[in-house]
């Protein structure tokens, strides 16, 4: 194949940063956790139930941030700068509208939707949530920006500087934990501001730094200059949201879904929430290699198709996919051996962290197998404005598959399996697990399925 459009190193640079970014993210996710943990169990399911909502929305943002990134990678492709610092605009535009309508929502109604999400929960339970919920909510601006920004530098193959904001956010919200729970003795809202704080800062210098719009690899970098005359656009809206709303919708019906499982896991006690949130933290680990490359994939194939090379983008999607089947497996098996002493470090007790250990190793085993192709590969069609196909796939196999089946197991005690191991009541939840590997195996097997038919390769947005 002539005319490469990514090198080896290409390649290679724009990888390891995204793997280091989405490490810092776990890391701090799990900093949160370990550090609230000081404050008992109570301030760790409240927090972590708060982390389900506050996923949702931001997963909501990560959509449109990715509808706008590959529009911005497909004009960047096709050698259109002008056009790709038009659509960074557009979506700024977009992503603040919608972060400050939710903001204005989620604090008009707070007890009514942890109410409706959670039901009846522990009042020390609910009150922790309360408290850490109205302040990290206020972040949603700033979240909303970031994620906005970092996806447009991911576009044009600047992953670094999304790595580098990233580290100063762990500082940031780290340092501030740190001080805010431990030197000043602050209950959750410890561990609320710096989140609030650390995204706000990690905002501004991602806006300064898109402003000023400096050359990247030799050719000109996505700017917003001339931001503050706002001039809507709305074909190039409409190309944004083409991608952003099934992809929104995707995400926001699979967090919605999780939310709705986790308030089935509230029902088995406070050890099995705490359990989950452990194991939900090192499940992320497990799956850091291939959720890194499958961010590469949208900035590759996106560029791809918009420089009309199909039969490329088929090439770096195999390739890629090999990347993050190796990588998935180096990483997975030291730290699933290690897992257990990891998860010692929550100070939960030993039936919580045994329980916690049993859900680490049904992800950690699984996703070396199917994980990829559930979550990777459909990011190729996603940069070729082929979302709504993963967006009608992944909310039906969630719905019937992942949260039907929830259910199926809570009702006849995991086909039977509780009763004849003995578990304690807690390890019901471990139904909830079984069910999410149901829902990648469906969900793999329709992505593979379009991949190799092919027409997501004549699909045009730009």
């Amino acid at each position: 194949m002539s005319n490469k459009l990514f090198s080896t190193r290409g390649l290679y640079q724009l990888i390891w940063p995204l793997i280091i970014e989405q490490l810092l993210s776990i890391l701090l996710g799990m900093a949160d956790i370990v550090m609230v943990s000081s404050l008992g169990e109570a301030a760790v399911s409240g927090v972590s139930l708060v982390d389900s909502i506050n996923v949702l929305l931001v997963e909501v943002f990560a959509a449109l941030g990715t509808g706008g990134a590959v529009v911005a990678a497909q004009y960047i492709g096709h050698g259109d700068y002008a056009m790709a610092s038009k659509t960074a605009k557009q979506l700024l535009y977009t992503i603040v509208t919608v972060a400050f309508t939710i903001m204005v929502c989620c604090l008009l109604f707070y007890r009514q939707i942890l109410s409706f999400i959670f039901g009846r929960i522990d009042d020390n339970v609910m009150q922790s949530a309360r408290t850490y919920f109205l302040i990290t909510i206020l972040a949603l601006p700033s979240i909303a920006v970031y994620n906005g920004c970092a996806a447009l530098f991911r576009a044009q193959g600047n992953s670094r500087v999304s790595m580098l904001t990233s580290l100063l956010i762990n500082v940031l919200n780290i340092g501030g934990n740190a001080f805010l729970l431990y030197g000043m003795h602050w209950g959750v809202e410890g561990a609320a501001v710096p989140t609030l704080v650390s995204r706000t800062v990690a905002a501004l210098v991602l806006l300064v730094l898109l402003y000023r719009g400096r050359d990247y690899n030799g050719h000109p970098a996505i700017s917003i200059k001339g931001i503050s005359r706002i001039s809507l656009d709305g074909k190039l809206v409409k190309r944004i949201l083409a991608i952003g709303i099934p992809n929104g919708l995707e995400n926001g019906m699979f967090q919605i879904g999780k939310i709705l499982v986790l308030s089935l896991i509230a029902t088995y006690g406070t050890t099995a929430i705490a359990a989950n949130a452990a194991a939900n933290t090192l499940a992320s680990f497990e799956v850091l290699p291939g959720a890194s490359v499958g961010l590469a994939m949208l900035t590759v194939v996106g560029q791809c198709m918009g420089a009309g090379e199909s039969e490329q983008a088929v090439y770096y999607t195999k390739r890629l996919m090999v990347v993050a089947y190796i990588s998935m497996v180096i990483l997975n098996i030291p730290l699933l051996a290690c897992s257990y002493k990891i998860l010692g470090i929550y100070n939960l007790s030993p039936e919580t962290t045994k329980l916690a250990w049993y859900m680490t190793l049904t992800h950690g085993l699984c996703s070396m197998v199917i994980w990829p192709l559930s979550f990777t590969l459909p990011n190729v069609l996603r940069a070729a404005n082929d979302a709504a196909f993963t967006m009608i796939v992944s909310m039906i196999s969630m719905w019937t598959v992942r949260v039907g089946m929830s259910y199926v197991f809570k009702w006849t005690g995991i086909l039977g399996i509780e009763n004849a191991l003995s578990w304690p009541v807690s390890f019901g939840a471990l139904g909830v697990w079984f069910s999410m590997i149901l829902d990648w195996i469906v969900r793999s097997t329709c992505f593979v399925y379009r991949f190799r038919r092919g027409k997501w390769k004549s699909r045009k947005l730009i």
